[in-house]
This record gives structure tokens, sequence and C-alpha cells, in this order.
């Protein structure tokens, strides 16, 4: 397998809301709006039950093209750091952008070549670093918490690319922690992470469901989350979205694949359904059509593939995760996903019949197991 250059890689890709926009999803605004205010979200659950979170420097667009002083000392001390900068729309139906991994002050290069109106936007300066720890992607709802974890970037997650071992599934039954790969410091990370969540005093968990609307589950507060670990910064959260944490309400994971198969992976959403195998690889994209039927075996879907997804009978990829943002599309197209598979690419042929079943876990041949 070739190595992935995540540069060229994150260059492409767009935020969740867009993928949402893009297939013409109901709750499209409400998700924009969710995603632009949870800066100031995260930085009242700080407050009041001190969640670390990825503490940011905000600024009106029309300072980074003005430059005030306040800025200019902000330039000044921190111009080298790493950063994620997001342009945050002020009204939400606008666009999302974003970039990571540069300094400040390259950033601001970056910034210049957007040639968005300034008065339509806000700045807001987040921390990264290179030397990443655990981060994790789940949704922590009545029955538990269900996701990932990963010893890298969080980004791993949420896009689904990764070059060595995918990313351990987790699930947790607001008792026991179970991993699909037995790993002590990973789950120790987790213990460390779903406790910030539980809120045992009454009345902070009335201000918080008063203020933010916030739910709660054997006094853990639900929602979709993201965490990041690194040394220079310790664990952040870096999301709390309560729309995406709705849509997820009833969502429990998968058991693991049992059986042979031609193929295993991880439910991105669940279904079942068969059809001839076609194989689409980045180079087909501009020409690539699917028919009735078919299914979509690819590396990794990206934005680009968009089209073939809505096309597509069922998805499955090598790479991915269950909550990444193309696994969440394919549960609201209301597709049969398989992710992780790590060699569906390889072993699937084009042609071939096949069913993906991805509530158990695996692609199989239409007559049943091989």
């Amino acid at each position: 397998m070739s190595k992935i250059d995540l540069t060229k890689l994150f260059k492409t890709q767009i935020p969740q809301t867009d993928w949402f926009q893009a297939i013409g999803h109901a709750d499209t605004a409400a998700l924009r709006a969710e995603d632009a205010a949870k800066t100031e979200r995260l930085e009242r659950l700080n407050e009041l039950i001190g969640l670390p979170f990825d503490r940011a420097y905000k600024f009106a667009c029309t300072d980074l093209v003005e430059q005030p002083p306040e800025f200019k000392r902000f330039l000044r001390e921190h111009g080298s750091e790493l950063c994620v900068l997001r342009l945050n729309p002020l009204d939400p139906t606008h666009p999302k952008l974003r970039m990571r991994g540069h300094t400040i002050q390259d950033a601001m290069k970056w910034f210049e070549e957007q040639h968005v109106d300034p008065a339509k936007y806000r700045a807001v300066f987040a921390p990264h670093s290179e030397n990443n720890r655990w981060a994790t992607i789940f949704v922590l709802n009545h029955s538990g918490a269900f996701g990932e974890i990963v010893y890298g970037t969080h980004a791993q997650l949420t896009q689904g690319f990764y070059e060595d071992q995918p990313p351990t599934r987790f699930s947790w039954d607001f008792h026991t922690v179970k991993l699909d790969h037995a790993n002590s410091q990973a789950e120790q990370a987790l213990r460390t992470i779903l406790e910030w969540l539980k809120v045992d005093d009454t009345g902070t968990r009335e201000q918080l469901a008063g203020e933010l609307d916030s739910k709660f589950t054997n006094n853990y507060l639900q929602g979709y989350f993201e965490t990041w670990d690194s040394p220079e910064h310790g664990m952040m959260f870096i999301d709390y979205n309560r729309v995406l944490g709705s849509l997820y309400e009833d969502f429990r994971g998968q058991a693991a694949a049992t059986g042979p198969a031609l193929v295993t992976g991880q439910a991105g959403s669940p279904g079942k359904a068969s059809g001839q195998v076609r194989l689409i690889q980045p180079e087909d994209l501009a020409t690539a059509k699917l028919q009735p039927g078919e299914i979509l075996v690819c590396r990794m879907t990206t934005p680009d593939y968009l089209p073939l997804m809505q096309q597509a009978a069922a998805i499955v990829t090598d790479l991915g995760g269950i909550l990444s943002h193309s696994a969440i599309v394919a549960r609201e197209l209301g597709k049969p996903c398989l992710t992780a598979t790590v060699n569906a690419t390889t072993v699937l042929k084009p042609g071939q019949t096949v069913t993906v079943d991805a509530d158990a876990g695996v692609v199989l041949p239409v007559r049943g197991y091989i």
C-alpha cells in the first residue's frame, strides 16, 4: 500500500457540514450553527465543570486585514506557534474554511489567499501540535459511549485516513470499557476522558440543560465528542456537538465480525445490499458513474466520491472509521457502508457479485459464506 500524502489530502477535505449540504440534508443549517458556536460551548463547559478544551484566540477577520495594535501584539507573541485557523462565517449558511499545521504567521498568508469578505467572517486560532498522543471520536448516548481511539491525530478519525494500523473501536456501558484490541494505556486514556463528562451536581446539570440544552444519562453529558492530546497542550476536548449526538442517539456500534467472509470490516452505516463490485480509483473519478445496484469499492471516500456514494447500493472501503465524516454521511444517505477492511480493493474483483452485510461487518458471495 503506497504512502498517503496527508498534506495533499487535507487540502482536498471539506468540513463535515459541507458534506451534509452536498447531500441536501435537512439538518444542514442546524449543524452549521452548531459547528460555528462550538468554541463558545466548550468554553462554557470549561467554566462550569472545568472541561479542558482547545482554548483559542478569536478575532474579527477585519483585524487580520487592518491589524490593530492588539492583533500585532498577538502576532509578535504567538506568530511562530503551530495552529489550526478556522474562518467561521457570521452567517451559518456560508461555508466554513480551515487549515491546520502551519505557524500563525504562515496561516496569515493562507487567509489572504482565501479572498473572503472579512466583514462576514471571524478568525479562530486554535492550538496544533505535531507531537500527538491519544485522539478520540465518540458518541455518548443512553446506551453508553461508542467510538474510536488512535495514537495519532483526530483528523485520522474524522477523515478516515491512516498509514499503519486502523484506529481501535471501543464501547463503554457506563461501567466497562471494551476495546477491539486490548491496550491498557488506551483504556486509561478513555476512562480519564469519559470521567470529564460526568456531572454529579444537580444544580450544574440543570444550569447546563437551561443554557446549552444539554442532556444527560447517569449524570454523563450526552453528545458527539472529539478529543486530542499532546505533550505541549495536554488532553483537550475539541468538539461537543448536540445535533450529531441527537442523530446518533440510538447508535450502539457493531459486534465483531465472525465466520469466514471475502472481506471483514466495521459498520460505518448499517444495512445489507447485494450487487456487482465497482472498483473506483481516484484517477477514475472524473468520468466514473455507477450503474443501479453496483457496490462502490475504493480505498477511502473523499468529497469527490460523494456523487458515487449517492448512486451506490453499498460502500466498502479499505480505510475509514465508524464515525469518520464519510461514514456519517453514508448513514444519513441510508447506504450500507463497511469501513476499515484493509484489503477490499485487492480482494474484491470488478464485476464480482457480493452481499455487503454491514450489520455483521462482512462482505459475502451472493450464495452465502465461502
